[in-house]
C-alpha cells in the first residue's frame, strides 16, 4: 500500500532491464509512492529488454546513455531536468557487467582488457554519474543517490570472479564521493548489498543455484527478494533517511552476520 514517500521528487532510474531486474521493482515501487523518473540503459541493453513497457507503465520516458560515457551522461541528466520540470532527488545505480565472467575466465587467468571493462561499467560508471551531475549541479539538496552492491565486495565468492574488485570500488567511490557531497550539498551517497537474486544478470554467475539455495538457509530472515530491495531503495530515497550517507547497507536477511546456521548443519548431514 502506497505511503506517499516519495511525493514531488523526481529521479533517474539506473539498469531496468526486464521485469526481474531489481531496478525495474525499483521503478515500480517509486512510481506507486508518488516519485516522477525517467529510465536508462545503455543503447545495447534497451534492444535486449523490455524497458518500454516499463515506461509506459509508470508514464515516462527512457533516455539511452551508455554510463561510461560522460558525453551521454550528461545529455541524460540535461534531458531528465527538462523532462521532469527540475532538478533530480534520486538516482539508482543498477549496473554491472563482467565478460570474465560471462565468458567463464577463471580468476587466475583472467583477461585483463575485459578486467578493465569490468571495472569500467560495473564501478567508474557510478563516479561518472557522480562527477557529472555534480559538475552540473544536476542533483536537490538532501538528494539521495544509490548503487547497487554485493558482499562479494568483502567476502571471497569465487564464482563472482573479478565483479567483486568492481563492486569494493563501487563502495569506496560511495564512500569517497558521499563525503564531497555531503560537505558541500548536503547529498547523500550509499550502496545497498543485496541478498543473490533471480535476476537475469545474477542467474548468470557460476553455481548461483546452489548458493542461493545456500543463502536462504543461512540467513534468519531468508534470502531478501527483489521486491524488498526496490522497497528498501524506496526509503532511502525519502527524507526519512536523510542523515544516513557513505553506508554500505546490508539487505540480505541477516546473512552477512552469520557464521553457521542450523539448517545448513542439517542439510550437511544429508
Amino acid at each position: 500500500m502506497s505511503k506517499n514517500l516519495l511525493e514531488g521528487k523526481r529521479g533517474i532510474i539506473f539498469g531496468a532491464l526486464d521485469d526481474k531486474s531489481i531496478a525495474w521493482k525499483v521503478a515500480q515501487v517509486c512510481k506507486n509512492e508518488g516519485a516522477t523518473f525517467t529510465l536508462t540503459n545503455a543503447p545495447i541493453a534497451l534492444r535486449m529488454g523490455k524497458i518500454n513497457d516499463l515506461a509506459a507503465a509508470c508514464n515516462t520516458i527512457v533516455i539511452p546513455a551508455d554510463a561510461t560515457n560522460v558525453e551521454d551522461l550528461e545529455n541524460l541528466f540535461k534531458q531528465s531536468i527538462d523532462h521532469l520540470s527540475g532538478k533530480i532527488d534520486f538516482v539508482l545505480h543498477s549496473i554491472g557487467m563482467s565478460p570474465n565472467v560471462r565468458k567463464k575466465q577463471d580468476y587466475t587467468s583472467l583477461n585483463y582488457d575485459w578486467f578493465q571493462k569490468t571495472l569500467d561499467i560495473s564501478a567508474l560508471s557510478f563516479h561518472k554519474v557522480l562527477q557529472t551531475a555534480f559538475k552540473l549541479d544536476a542533483l536537490n539538496e538532501w538528494a539521495s543517490v544509490l548503487g547497487l552492491s554485493y558482499i562479494a565486495a568483502q567476502k571471497t565468492f569465487p564464482g563472482y570472479g573479478d565483479m567483486a574488485e568492481a563492486k569494493s570500488t563501487l563502495e569506496s567511490i560511495a564512500r569517497s564521493f558521499g563525503y564531497h557531497y555531503g560537505i558541500k550539498k548536503k547529498i547523500r551517497i550509499n550502496t545497498v548489498s543485496q541478498s543473490p537474486t533471480i535476476t537475469t544478470a545474477g542467474s548468470g554467475v557460476s553455481g548461483f543455484d546452489v548458493f542461493y539455495e545456500y543463502a536462504d538457509k543461512l540467513s534468519p530472515l531468508g534470502n531478501a527478494d527483489a521486491q524488498s530491495c526496490a522497497e528498501f531503495c524506496a526509503a532511502l530515497f525519502s527524507d526519512y533517511t536523510k542523515m544516513i550517507t557513505m553506508q554500505n547497507l546490508y539487505h540480505d536477511g541477516g546473512f552477512s552476520s552469520m557464521g553457521m546456521s542450523d539448517a545448513i548443519i542439517e542439510m550437511m548431514r544429508e
